[in-house]
């Protein structure tokens, strides 16, 4: 999506290594590791089939063929001189169910972290987290959604009971699934011995 000439400058800076400006600065670029990321081969991506593999040849034919529709896709979008350049390119796959369910627990220790200072604990259950995590996944945007949906169906709703006065300090809640949502339930927190 980029302009031509951004592909003009990161040629130079690649084959020569240096870039000059306009008004004759010189930037050295040796030693830089650059990082690209393009979303090219994403169709392809979208178009598998979802599912777990149990025959490993068959998982090695899909990579295979993921690798050379996404090389070919790189070979329609930019010059050969470009692509030369480059020294290795990595296709990333989609994040898996269990990956998924990683990130909400990353994700919701760091909520319990910030509770812990106003005295409140809380845990999620399972039925709860495996909503979280099909309500914050999308096939195509992966994980970007997961960080909105505990913001709008956990910290929101932990915000709003501590601002009503459901949760207080000393209280542990309990976060479950319900037919339309969370369900977060409070009691007061054991007494943990010393």
């Amino acid at each position: 999506k980029a302009h031509p000439d951004v592909f003009n400058i990161l040629l130079q800076i690649l084959e020569d290594g240096r870039l000059t400006d306009g008004h004759g600065r010189t930037v050295d670029f040796r030693n830089t590791v650059i990082i690209m990321t393009s979303n090219l081969g994403n169709e392809e991506l979208r178009r598998q089939p979802f599912g777990f593999r149990t025959d490993g040849r068959e998982g090695n034919l899909d990579e295979q063929r993921l690798r050379d529709s996404v090389n070919e896709s790189l070979k329609r979008t930019f010059r050969p001189e470009f692509l030369n350049r480059i020294d290795d390119i990595i296709v990333f796959h989609p994040l898996t169910q269990e990956q998924i369910a990683q990130i909400v627990g990353l994700m919701v220790k760091d909520v319990q972290e910030r509770l812990s200072d106003r005295g409140i604990t809380f845990e999620l259950t399972p039925e709860a987290g495996l909503w979280l995590a099909k309500e914050g996944f999308d096939p195509v945007f992966g994980a970007r959604p997961l960080r909105r949906a505990v913001q709008r169906h956990l910290e929101n709703a932990l915000s709003k009971g501590i601002l009503g006065g459901k949760f207080k300090e000393g209280d542990h809640v309990v976060v479950d699934a319900g037919e339309s949502g969370l369900v977060l339930t409070s009691s007061v927190a054991e007494a943990q011995p010393a």
